[in-house]
């Protein structure tokens, strides 16, 4: 005799047949999907933390965080889902300034400040460097949208 309770308790089916086993998922990279605001969150608070690691480990190798700060552009825009792409190259420079907080050298608020600007001068190349690799990556996306959904509405584009 066929019991409701004892077919759910063991994953048997109608007829007490056991439920078929689910497909391994295949290993997969994580694809998450963040909005702009999620991304800018996302990119100061790794941008933060890179740079308090840098102060620790590197002695506050400004080199050393620029290099980080690359992969954290590509993974902001690569990671922002498609009704908020072009937040993307306006979110990784707030972060770059964000991270720069604990490298930044001086005393009191106004050395801080100084030392800020000091170090937003002196690393504009990594600024733009992340900023025009967050920027092409985002317009790539942005036109791979446009060309899927032009073809799926079956128009072609005027040449």
């Amino acid at each position: 005799m066929w019991c409701y309770e004892c077919a759910v308790r063991w994953g048997g089916g109608a007829g007490g047949r056991p439920a078929p086993a689910p497909a391994p998922a295949a290993a997969r990279m994580p694809n998450p999907r963040l909005t702009g605001l999620g991304s800018g969150l996302f990119c100061a608070l790794v941008m933060f933390l890179i740079g308090g690691l840098c102060a620790v480990l590197f002695g506050a190798s400004l080199t050393a965080y620029g290099v980080l700060f690359l992969p954290v552009c590509v993974l902001t825009a690569v990671w922002v889902r498609r009704g908020d792409l072009m937040t993307a190259p306006v979110v990784v420079p707030i972060a770059f300034a964000v991270g720069l907080l604990p490298v930044a050298d001086g005393d009191g608020t106004g050395g801080m400040l100084m030392g800020l600007v000091t170090a937003l001068a002196t690393q504009a190349g990594w600024l733009y460097g992340g900023t025009l690799v967050a920027g092409l990556i985002v317009i790539v996306r942005r036109i791979r949208l446009v060309h899927r959904r032009r073809a799926a509405a079956g128009t072609r584009p005027q040449v």
